[in-house]
């Protein structure tokens, strides 16, 4: 799973050295001349997703800071880079197109460690990934970086430990009391524990982005899904699809709504197109200040409630890799 808890960015193309407030990234890639890339702010105080220009593998941006902040690049192949900023600050990015895992970020001692951090468990197997993590972050509570891996590895995995999430997303609390990123998705991870399997779904009434109303009462078929997708996530994607075959092959025993993250309608409007979606999306372009997200207690992309016709919830944030096989279960 892929976790976005606030999103901002704003990139300008600059040919100087940042000044006080500017922080710059400049990239070069070995095997990737031209293309886009999307980059985001994890942690900063408003959202927006922009895209990165390669021109004969390289590119320079810059962003005005006014703290330290986690920037995503996410490459066409949905994997993420994550780049410490820091105002003042300049770092270079190097690599190959072909080994994104091995892609280096150097300039700042916050990039170094996560780039070695990234180098030390590539080739991990995920137990091994979550107990280096959490050496990580007990070691380096304080660190820009622990907030990312505490996402990578315990948040947004295929397999989720929200438990061991809290557990350290209270360590760094302790170290950085004044830190709202890490403030924020300690109370998300709280927030999990009003939304038990077998609880009651919330009452909710909203507006998809076809302009009608949805709410609680539309879903009363015998299997009902809530999920959360962004056009620049494959996963969230990948669930989306999954449900769309489901939905082929069982027809009016399910029903689905959708909530998407993009900033742009257009975007959203373009991906159901593409994938025949039909079914109530809903999409008002503020990503994750989108109200109903936290009404539902869904707090990743992609994430999911699965509900009964009452309004039972029978699952909550299940991977995309069980959503259908749940789904199948919950229909015999």
């Amino acid at each position: 799973m892929l976790l976005l808890f606030t999103i901002h960015c704003s990139l300008l193309t600059i040919s100087c050295g940042p000044d006080g407030d500017h922080f710059e990234m400049n990239g070069q890639f070995k095997g990737l001349s031209q293309g886009e890339l999307y980059v985001y702010a994890a942690d900063g105080p408003s959202q927006k997703l922009d895209t990165i220009a390669i021109i004969n593998g390289g590119f320079e941006y810059s962003a005005t800071l006014d703290g330290p902040r986690t920037y995503v690049i996410v490459f066409p192949n949905f994997s993420e880079l994550p780049v410490m900023g820091e105002p003042g600050k300049e770092v270079d990015i190097e690599g190959d197109a072909s080994h994104l895992k091995e892609v280096e970020v150097k300039g700042t001692k916050e990039n170094e460690a996560m780039t070695a951090f990234r180098l030390q468990t590539s080739q991990m197997t995920p137990p091994e990934v979550a107990k280096a993590a959490e050496e990580f972050i007990n070691k380096n509570p304080q660190a820009l970086a622990s907030i990312y891996i505490l996402n990578k590895t315990f948040i947004q995995s295929q397999t989720p430990d929200y438990d061991k999430a809290l557990e350290l997303a209270t360590v760094i609390m302790n170290a950085s009391p004044e830190n709202h990123a890490i403030a924020k998705i300690k109370k998300q991870l709280e927030g999990l524990k009003n939304f038990k399997v077998k609880g009651q779904l919330p009452k909710f009434t909203v507006t998809d982005i076809d302009g009608k109303t949805v709410s609680n009462v539309d879903l009363y078929a015998k299997v009902n899904v809530i999920s959360t997708w962004a056009s620049w996530n494959y996963d969230s994607q990948n669930a989306q699809r999954k449900l769309k075959r489901l939905e082929r092959d069982h027809g009016g025993q399910l029903r689905f709504i959708s909530i998407c993250l993009d900033a742009d309608k257009k975007e959203c409007r373009k991906n159901m197109d593409r994938d025949s979606i039909k079914w109530h999306n809903i999409c008002d372009g503020r990503m994750w200040e989108t109200p109903i997200l936290g009404q539902l207690g869904l707090y990743f992309v992609p994430d999911n409630i699965i509900t009964d016709s009452n309004g039972k919830i029978l699952a909550h944030s299940i991977t995309t890799n069980e959503l259908d096989r749940k789904i199948e279960k919950l229909l015999k």
